[in-house]
């Protein structure tokens, strides 16, 4: 049985139950307390030396960071080659996706941890500026094709820039400059086992 170290709140975390849906994949979620700092502990870092979330456990085999995780999902469970294609140029296409993912579309999961958690927000005009240039990135691209990578369906790149672009009004960045980015988040949540989450 896959295992996944996850908390409830955690875009990163959403992303690979995402997948798990749309994989059908069953497994058991182990809920861990990002606010108490649970991933510091021995038992987590012994997992995951990182000390964050999530982290996949597949009968064994451990995987640790959301995009990585989407990757390993992908080429283990994916026989259809949509999620992650062999194409090279295709797979180089979605890496590009992860890139942004990690940063400036997570600068809108900091812009949402300050305001949610309350934190200092003498940062927080820069987290949403950074986050609002990849929305920007996203609703260029997305102009052009229903999907990141185009193609005519969804890859582990759309999963991957999901939560936090649509959480985005948590870090009080609005939607609104940006049609195509909501068509597409309304897409995404229209998919078959499609996974929801709160704030989503």
């Amino acid at each position: 049985m896959i295992k996944l170290y996850d908390s409830a709140l955690s875009g990163n975390c959403h992303k690979v139950r995402m997948m798990l849906g749309f994989l059908g994949q069953e497994f058991e979620l182990v809920p861990v307390d990002w606010a108490a700092g649970e991933m510091r502990l021995n038992w987590y870092t012994d997992l995951n030396p990182r000390a964050q979330l999530p982290t996949l456990d597949d009968n064994g085999t451990v995987v640790w960071d959301s995009q990585a995780i989407l990757v390993y999902l992908a080429r283990t469970y994916d026989s259809s080659g949509q999620w992650f294609s062999d194409d090279p140029l295709t797979q180089t296409r979605v890496m590009q996706w992860l890139m942004l993912a990690n940063e400036e579309i997570a600068a809108l999961a900091w812009a949402r941890v300050t305001v949610l958690m309350k934190q200092p927000r003498d940062r927080l005009g820069e987290l949403q500026a950074k986050g609002k240039a990849g929305l920007a990135v996203l609703e260029a691209a997305l102009s052009e094709n229903k999907w990141l990578v185009g193609g005519g369906h969804p890859t582990i790149a759309d999963i991957a820039c999901f939560p936090y672009a649509g959480m985005a009004v948590q870090g009080e960045v609005a939607l609104s400059d940006y049609p195509n980015v909501q068509r597409w988040i309304a897409d995404i949540k229209g998919l078959p086992n499609y996974t929801s989450m709160p704030g989503l």
